[in-house]
């Protein structure tokens, strides 16, 4: 390809992704609303912009063949900060990659679009949207305008709820799990299917404990490797007993699921630090 245009590059995930998506391409365009992203790739150059800045994203995804959007506010918030960078933000991106011609949007969904359903209930790719939040919400949103755009406008998009891709540091991410390898190995099974049309699938890893059912996408030739299983001993160890009437802690959008709306949520999930 040409050209591939990475929103949300300064976030951890884009910063993952960089390198593997910049040997799929000749130019790789980076962006995100930060000052720089440091050392770019040999073939890549950062272009700072706005998602909910129409024009600006016109000009990012001119020339390009696919975009890969991971830009967005990526915790719970008021509905009004979240208007701009996630529901605007995302029909910017779906309306210029249409004006521009460019062959697939690959979206960075969530679980937290399907967040209300219990965990003792396995949620597949046809469940109805049970979004937990106002950032579920969100999530809702992009993927019902990338089916419409698909069936209105040919424009092909493969969505990926993305359970927890980040160190596990809570029994509830012994099942949501996904692995920086997994997320570079999905994301390029999103790029290469030569023909995707709409599509949904979970990123989550190869965990023991997955609590989703992916088998209706497996004609991407998504086939994680890694388990969190290997983590089990130690989280479960340090882990206190469950309360089985929080949402919080009874439902796949884990602490999303038990908050109020507006109320951040990321800092609930007990994330450790890299080192």
């Amino acid at each position: 390809m040409k050209k591939i245009v990475l929103t949300g590059a300064a976030g951890r995930l884009g910063s993952i992704l960089r390198a593997p998506l910049s040997r799929l391409c000749e130019t790789l365009v980076s962006s995100d609303i930060a000052e720089d992203i440091g050392t770019l790739n040999t073939n890549e150059r950062y272009v700072r912009a706005d998602l909910a800045d129409k024009a600006a994203i016109m000009d990012l995804l001119d020339g390009a063949d696919i975009v890969v959007h991971f830009g967005a506010i990526v915790d719970e918030a008021p509905f009004e900060e979240l208007l701009g960078p996630n529901f605007i933000g995302a029909y910017n991106i779906w309306e210029a990659a249409y004006q521009h011609g460019l062959r697939r949007v690959v979206y960075a969904s969530s679980i937290h679009a399907v967040g209300m359903y219990p965990k003792t209930e396995c949620v597949g790719l046809d469940a109805p949207h049970r979004p937990d939040t106002f950032y579920g919400l969100a999530k809702c949103f992009a993927e019902d305008l990338g089916r419409m755009y698909w069936e209105k406008r040919g424009l092909e998009a493969v969505c990926l709820r993305i359970l927890s891709c980040a160190p596990v540091g809570n029994a509830r991410a012994l099942g949501t799990w996904l692995s920086d390898g997994d997320l570079v190995h999905l994301v390029e099974r999103a790029i290469d299917t030569p023909v995707t049309g709409f599509s949904l699938v979970y990123g989550v890893s190869n965990n023991d404990r997955c609590p989703v059912d992916n088998s209706k996408a497996a004609f991407l030739g998504y086939r994680p490797k890694d388990n969190a299983e290997q983590f089990a001993v130690r989280i479960l160890a340090e882990a206190g007993p469950h309360d089985p009437a929080d949402p919080g802690q009874m439902c796949h959008g884990g602490p999303f699921a038990g908050i109020a709306l507006g109320q951040g949520a990321k800092a609930l999930l007990n994330i450790p630090e890299e080192e």
